[in-house]
């Protein structure tokens, strides 16, 4: 049979997914677009799409395109094309008409004008013309006008396929069919079916789910039911070829209904009850899934394992927000307590609320429930995963506490959708340059960058996104001068908060704010936190862990990612000294790069920890790569012997000031570099090589008392694209003996 080109439609959130589903029913150049994807087939894989199909919204033979840029050239287009050969003369007719960026707008309009092509080419051909029926028309024509160009289809649907038959009663805030089967895809519901997991859905209100989740448990097919299809009013319709099909379909459902798992529904309204059992009889499924008038905390699994989803009221629709975080509340303590070793999927369009439920999720995806726009967060029900919401609020600094209550405001704003100009234009800003820098971030494959820093100054924040096993944002304040009004910096401050997870297209709860004021001493260093939330990325074949909450940085400085990869890149064969080595990225690097030997100082027990668990993270271990907690500076004035491991390469980065009460004195980058760069530089080996870095702004190099040294300013080459628009961001040089 010959190949036909066709578009599937679906709601937006689904195009991937109908993709998949399309290949996997044998179209072949599937192509994933805005709200649908193409494909072409011949005519049997046509129809089990039509068929099989949980996805898709509508089939569309195309038929043409042309230019229809006024009615009457829409009018002559749509007479260029044979009608006769699709329909008969006395058939009924239905028209489609969408429009975009075009000059006709009015879609009534526009569906008349292709009417009246039709009807008048019958008339004229024959003396008949076809009657217009909006209900189930013999056939539907759909012609999408887009910048005037006209794409006539053949809606081989008819009406939406959604649409399965069983449904009697929608209940109060019904899922269509195909957005619940979408839920149950990408939960993995087929394949905890084939392994014998139950399903549990304990807010089921009508029911879809559960017929959904039965139905594709027991390889029924979606289209079985139906008794009306857009093809079977077309002259090229094949009903030989169909009825194959739908006897194959009715032979699998005899099959599968005998491995049906244990499908249950709960609801406390009756008449939602009522409506759900209604609807599982008439999907065939009558006995088969169980369905109690209960509480949704009283839910209990049947089975071991399985997928508890459920579709609980977002705020928009049903009750107000207040009402919600009890609910939410209640939701997480029933799977925690009883659902453990379960999957489980909530689809919700009031994110937010999810976080309500104390479990970390595993992924997130959007959908649209209509036109509202939803999060499916799935989770893994277990223990390491689980979480109090507001469990650290009492141990918060007063800055972490600050940020939290900012955010809810901002996000507060964004739900009530308050942000004015002013966040639309940060909001534009912050997507140009994602496309920007996060083009160049994946053909170098770096998965850690500054995507915003303080680009508008109305808006002074840094923004650094980390992709670990998801996607977050650390997101900074600048502290405004005193000349700017503490309530307009804070109200910028909350807007720009209010845009970034739409323009990330990232839940709420994966950005991370922190108010930056300035430090003194050891303050930097200070706990702002103590929610022990590490997350693991990746640098240059290196894995490294940073935590986005209990401290000012994260421990990983971004913008020494040159300087680091430049270690790598020199360390194979030398032995390595890091000195302030703060979380040991930098030895990480050298141990990767091939150092025979990595020794790490640093005064801080919990930095020295966490140097210890990177580079046990990438397997280093061994006397070979030291780990040594004591003030830098005393550590050195006892290597100064001169018998004392010589290094071939050293990275000192020391802090701009520091007067912890464990180091002998105050330490000052600008008046005491020139006596630690000497002392550090009696460490070298004949050969070797230093790196020294300072991110002190007004630092001045002191090249006169370094005589005997050979100095390079290798500043420009180490400061990254993501870093640009802030060349002073650090300073570097490269310091070797010189030679005699």
């Amino acid at each position: 049979m010959n190949n036909h080109h066709f578009f599937a439609t679906a709601p937006m959130g689904m195009e991937l997914l109908l993709a998949d589903e399309l290949r996997g029913l044998g179209a072949d150049d599937v192509k994933d677009g805005r709200a649908g994807a193409s494909f072409s087939a011949d005519l049997e894989t046509a129809y089990r799409v039509c068929l099989w199909s949980r996805l898709a919204n509508r089939i569309l033979l195309k038929m043409g395109t042309f230019n229809a840029e006024s009615p009457e050239q829409l009018y002559e287009g749509i007479s260029e094309i044979d009608w006769a050969v699709m329909m008969l003369p006395d058939a009924s007719l239905a028209v489609d008409f969408a429009s975009s960026r075009s000059r006709i707008t009015h879609t009534q309009y526009g569906a008349q004008k292709v009417k009246d092509a039709i009807v008048d080419q019958f008339r004229e051909l024959c003396g008949i013309r076809p009657s217009v029926r909006l209900d189930r028309p013999d056939i539907r024509v759909n012609v999408y006008l887009d910048k005037d160009v006209a794409s006539v289809s053949l809606d081989l649907s008819g009406e939406s396929l959604h649409k399965r038959g069983y449904r009697l009663e929608g209940g109060i805030a019904p899922l269509k069919e195909n957005l619940a089967a979408a839920v149950l895809l990408r939960a993995g519901w087929p394949q905890i079916a084939k392994a014998g997991g139950g399903l549990v859905d304990p807010m089921c209100g009508s029911g879809t789910l559960l017929v959904e989740a039965a139905w594709m448990a027991a390889d029924i097919a979606p289209g079985l039911m139906r008794d009306y299809f857009g093809f079977q009013g077309w002259k090229h319709h094949r009903p030989d070829i169909w009825e194959s099909l739908v006897q194959e379909a009715e032979e699998r459902r005899t099959l599968g209904l005998a491995n049906l798992p244990i499908i249950t529904g709960y609801d406390l309204d009756r008449r939602a009850v009522h409506a759900a059992l209604d609807n599982i009889d008439r999907a065939g499924m009558h006995g088969l899934i169980r369905v109690e008038k209960q509480e949704a905390k009283y839910a209990r699994p049947d089975s071991s394992d399985g997928l508890l989803v459920v579709n609980p009221p977002y705020g928009e629709r049903l009750g107000d927000e207040a009402s919600l975080v009890g609910l939410y509340s209640d939701l997480g303590e029933l799977l925690r307590n009883h659902f453990q070793g379960w999957k489980a999927s909530v689809l919700t369009g009031n994110p937010e609320m999810a976080f309500k439920l104390g479990i970390r999720a595993r992924k997130f995806y959007k959908l649209y429930n209509g036109a509202l726009e939803c999060k499916l967060f799935n989770f893994d029900i277990a223990p390491e995963r689980f979480f109090t919401p507001h469990e650290d609020e009492s141990g918060l600094s007063e800055e972490a506490r600050k940020s939290k209550q900012l955010m809810r405001h901002a996000l507060s704003m964004a739900k009530k959708l308050e942000t004015g100009p002013g966040a639309e234009m940060f909001a534009n800003r912050l997507r140009k340059n994602l496309k920007h820098l996060g083009k160049w971030a994946r053909q170098n494959g770096i998965t850690c960058y500054r995507l915003y820093d303080a680009d508008l100054p109305e808006y002074a924040v840094a923004v650094d996104v980390y992709q670990s096993d998801k996607t977050w944002l650390h997101v900074q304040e600048y502290e405004a001068p005193s000349t700017i009004d503490p309530v307009k910096a804070e109200h910028r401050l909350t807007e720009a908060l209010s845009v970034m997870p739409q323009v990330m297209e990232i839940p709420p709860e994966q950005l991370i704010l922190k108010i930056r004021r300035k430090q003194k001493g050891s303050a930097q260093y200070e706990k702002l936190a103590e929610a022990e939330h590490f997350h693991q990325v990746e640098e240059g074949g290196c894995h490294l862990w940073v935590n986005f909450e209990d401290y000012l940085d994260t421990g990983l400085f971004l913008d020494h990612r040159p300087t680091r990869l430049m270690i790598q890149s020199l360390a194979k064969d030398k032995h390595f000294l890091n000195l302030f080595a703060y979380t040991g990225t930098a030895s990480v690097h050298a141990a990767i790069g091939g150092a025979s030997s990595t020794t790490s100082v640093d005064m801080s027990n919990t930095y020295t920890d966490w140097a210890r668990r990177n580079l046990e993270l990438n397997g280093i271990k061994g006397y070979h790569h030291e780990l040594i907690q004591a003030d830098c500076l005393t550590w050195l004035d006892g290597q100064l012997d001169g018998r004392s491991n010589p290094y071939d390469l050293i990275f000192l980065d020391p802090p701009t000031f520091s007067n912890s009460k464990r180091m002998g004195s105050a330490f000052d980058i600008q008046r005491d570099h020139v006596d630690i760069l000497r002392k550090a530089t009696r460490l070298l080996t004949p050969d070797g090589l230093l790196i020294f870095s300072t991110n002190f702004r007004k630092f001045k190099l002191d090249m006169d008392s370094l005589e005997g040294l050979f100095v390079e300013d290798i500043s420009a080459k180490t400061i990254p694209k993501d870093y640009e628009r802030n060349p002073r961001i650090h300073y570097c040089w490269i310091i070797k003996k010189a030679a005699h």
